[in-house]
């Protein structure tokens, strides 16, 4: 496991938790080399998302 620890600020996060709210399959489809690594990175992405929310970064 790898644990990531990073300060951003507040406009941010928020940014960053639209971005992760909005983003679908074909996005990371597009940028993976295959659909087992999309998934992968969506499976990361849902991890960050939810730590987001933990701290009061969950839009609607």
């Amino acid at each position: 496991m790898v644990t990531i620890t990073v300060e951003m600020t507040e406009s941010e996060a928020m940014a960053l938790a639209q971005f992760l709210k909005r983003v679908g399959f074909t996005d990371f489809r597009s940028n993976a080399v295959s659909e087992d690594e999309a998934y992968t990175m969506i499976d990361a992405s849902e991890k960050i998302r939810k730590e987001l929310a933990e701290v009061g970064f969950a839009p609607r």
